[in-house]
């Protein structure tokens, strides 16, 4: 006998109902086709194994049919198919599956003959489908106007075979069974089971039906249409007591509905008196009369009496109770039954443990490994389930204690509000004391906290990890729950930091940078090129290699358990690349805010320049202006698309035409305020060492201060860079902003207005405003 809990750890579950009881159909984890049937206690907590290896069968719609059947009309009658070794065979139970046994086979066949099938290697067996038509029945018909009158399909023999359907009924609830047809039928009940109509299940035409007024013992033949039927249902009037039926079908697929209605009325000359009816009494396939505590009487219509039952006719006769035997106990929680059929404990389970809800000061009874049925009536005689034995409820520690967070969330955003909920699994909470620590200073103390349920409801102000403690202490004992709460804010975005030029197979650094900064616990997740798994880290940066050469997109995601943010970088890889370290006048520091738009602006006016000067081609030249004070920055010269021959000769004037500009101080641009500013080489000597092979360029950490400073727009006075034409009028364009308390101090953006520039926009071009600036290039020596 098990739980709920545990039951509802297996694989899948069918739960149906009868009366105050819960019945379980669940998939074990060795089963592939079967099921275990499980039946629960009056309370629907625990539950008890009724019968083994319930054969299953999986729908074309992904649903699962168990081979299980309730019979209408008498309780506790159930109807299933076991399988077991590969074969299935149909047992009945009668008091609600305590006791399953087979089906007694026919003594004849439909013609009389004797029939070879005897008990107990040969037994009748049912298929119990549900019919995918609703307007006919399934392999079973039952009815609760009907008692004891059940018509299935199947077969006969030592298991059910599939292909094998013919006809048999009971008129006793399942104690004698007779076979009508050879083939499988469409039943309806009219009349109280009055009357049977049977309609061949065939794919073919029909024009003729077969009917019953003596339960199947005889049967006569009506035409109900002078043309053939395609039949598609049987619909009866509302009402058990009708005796008026509809067919509907086509005759054709292509044509409409046909509905035939047949009237059985004309077949019964009056309404039926007393003296019609005689009595049966409900026995099991032993002959044991009381059943689920009580002798059942029914009426039914003698064979020889052709009348109409009508709407005052009813089947129960009389219910008698039983002094109380063996049969009418099942085993108690923890209880399994033997071979012999007596209940003994299992080996987890002690009988004189004190309940659940047993508290200090109150008694209980330790079970004697039995309680009666649900609904079983019986009276007196034989009491099982009481015991003599008395206890007194004592003292118990706590035992389970756990602690969560309404809603389950174990991330929470500053200012939230948060309902914790305590829940002990054993032990007394009367006496309990419990003691609440919530990790950032706040403690109390609680009496009978998980007998009231009172929530305890907090809000954490900031962010950071909270160790949140409940300790629960009587005197018998204590235990402990800890869970750890994580406040942080949403992210609102991750800019990643990568040199755009690398080298093949060498080492290459990738920094994400987060808003806000001070979110906790971000985890990292790194996707490099076409790869579908990324790498997780839990640092904002990963040292990485590109084995190939070519395009490369580098993606990372940060994500903190409330959000996530993207964003992503294509690196260029080369085998072969120069590079020359530049620096600039120092009072390019005043100017420099530190943040990756103002780098880029600065390194994209020098390639212009550069290109400019040298005449090499722009699409060559990175510059590239590393994070910090000094402003420094690489130059990388990129291998161009030439035939091998020429390539070293042409990579020579380029790099010898870029020094040389570089040295006689050609290239400078102006800053606001008229200030020049001199790109220089960093190493006088530089270019004596060029032709060795490229250095990677690695990027330390943003100033993060300086990050969010750029991303939510604060002022930064004397910051915009342009460059000045000589002799030419100092030109500057500002684009529009709209004014609001977070944008009213944003620097206007400025463009190129050089022609050569193509009037593209410095900095980050995405939706929001970005530090810009205008620039214009210059050949000439500086000013």
């Amino acid at each position: 006998m098990l739980s709920l809990p545990t039951l509802l750890s297996s694989l899948s579950f069918f739960i149906f109902t009868d009366e105050k009881q819960v019945f379980l159909a669940l998939q074990e984890w060795y089963q592939s086709d079967t099921y275990n049937l499980y039946q629960s206690d009056p309370q629907g907590v625990y539950y008890s194994i009724v019968l083994e290896n319930v054969r299953s069968t999986k729908q074309p719609e992904e649903n699962v049919l168990i081979d299980i059947l309730e019979v209408r009309g008498v309780k506790g009658v159930f109807l299933a198919n076991q399988k077991i070794d590969g074969k299935v065979t149909t047992l009945i139970t009668y008091n609600k599956g305590r006791d399953w046994e087979p089906l007694t086979p026919p003594t004849t066949d439909m013609n009389g003959k004797p029939i070879t099938c005897k008990a107990p290697e040969c037994h009748l067996h049912l298929h119990l489908r549900w019919a995918d038509n609703p307007y006919v029945s399934g392999t079973v018909h039952t009815k609760d106007s009907a008692p004891g009158l059940i018509m299935g399909a199947g077969n006969l023999g030592s298991k059910l075979v599939e292909y094998k359907e013919e006809m048999y009924i009971t008129s006793d609830c399942g104690r004698t069974w007779r076979q009508v047809f050879e083939e499988e039928h469409h039943i309806l009940y009219l009349d109280h089971g009055g009357v049977i109509v049977a309609i061949k299940d065939t794919s073919i035409p029909l024009k003729i039906l077969k009917f019953s007024i003596d339960e199947g013992r005889t049967w006569s033949v009506h035409n109900f249409t002078t043309t053939s039927v395609f039949v598609d249902g049987l619909l009866s009037e509302p009402g058990d007591e009708t005796l008026v039926m509809t067919v509907f079908g086509h005759i054709s697929y292509r044509s409409d509905w046909e509905l035939v209605k047949v009237d059985f009325r004309q077949s019964f000359p009056r309404q039926c008196t007393e003296s019609d009816y005689e009595s049966w009494l409900l026995t099991d396939l032993q002959g044991e009369k009381c059943i689920m505590g009580q002798e059942r009487t029914f009426r039914k219509r003698k064979d020889t009496s052709f009348c109409i039952k009508g709407k005052s006719y009813t089947s129960t006769l009389t219910n008698k109770s039983c002094q109380c035997t063996e049969k009418d106990f099942n085993c108690d929680y923890g209880f399994e039954r033997s071979d012999s059929g007596l209940c003994f404990a299992d080996f987890w389970h002690d009988p004189d443990s004190p309940p659940e809800d047993c508290h200090l000061g109150q008694n209980y009874q330790s079970s004697t490994g039995y309680r009666k049925l649900i609904s079983n009536t019986c009276e007196g005689g034989l009491s099982k389930q009481q015991s003599d034995k008395q206890h007194s409820c004592p003292l118990l520690p706590p035992e389970g204690l756990q602690v969560a967070i309404k809603g389950q969330m174990l991330a929470v955003a500053p200012g939230d509000d948060i309902t914790f909920i305590v829940h002990q699994e054993k032990g007394d909470t009367s006496s309990t004391k419990y003691q609440v620590d919530l990790g950032d200073g706040v403690r109390a103390i609680y009496q009978n906290l998980t007998v009231t349920d009172e929530p305890i409801q907090h809000r954490y102000e900031k962010a950071g990890v909270y160790k949140v403690t409940v300790k629960a202490e009587n005197m018998a004992g204590h235990d402990e729950a800890i869970m750890y709460i994580q406040v942080t804010a949403p992210l609102q975005e991750v800019h990643m930091e990568v040199v755009p030029i690398a080298g093949r197979n060498q080492e290459v650094n990738l920094t994400a940078v987060v808003l806000p900064a001070e979110a906790n616990l971000t985890v990292f997740y790194w996707w490099i090129g076409d790869s579908l798994q990324p790498t997780l880290t839990l640092q904002n940066s990963l040292l990485t290699r590109f084995p190939e050469t070519g395009d490369v997109s580098v993606t990372v995601q940060a994500s903190n358990g409330r959000s996530m943010v993207q964003d992503s970088r294509n690196v260029r890889v080369y085998d072969n690349f120069h590079v020359l370290p530049l620096s600039f006048s120092k009072n390019l520091d005043h100017f420099n805010p530190n943040i990756p738009e103002w780098r880029d602006d600065i390194g994209q006016v020098v390639t212009k320049i550069l290109a400019k000067i040298t005449g090499v081609p722009e699409e060559s030249l990175v510059t590239v202006v590393t994070p910090g004070l000094p402003t420094t920055a690489d130059l990388f010269i990129l291998p161009l698309d030439t035939k091998p021959a020429k390539k070293s000769l042409f990579v020579d004037k380029r790099i010898s035409a870029i020094v040389q500009a570089l040295n006689d101080n050609n290239v400078s641009f102006v800053v606001r305020g008229g200030l020049q500013v001199l790109v220089m080489l960093a190493d006088p000597n530089a270019g004596m060492g060029i032709w060795a092979l490229a250095v990677i360029l690695l990027i330390s950490i943003i100033a993060t201060g300086s990050f969010i400073l750029y991303k939510f727009k604060r002022k930064l006075p004397n910051r915009n860079v342009y460059a000045q034409m000589h002799n030419e009028k100092e030109q500057e364009m500002t684009s529009p902003v709209n004014h609001s308390e977070d944008t009213q101090h944003i620097i206007q953006g400025e463009e190129f207005i050089d022609d050569d520039l193509d009037s593209q926009i410095l900095g980050n071009t995405g939706g929001s405003p970005a530090f810009r600036s205008l620039i214009r290039t210059t050949t000439n020596h500086c000013y």
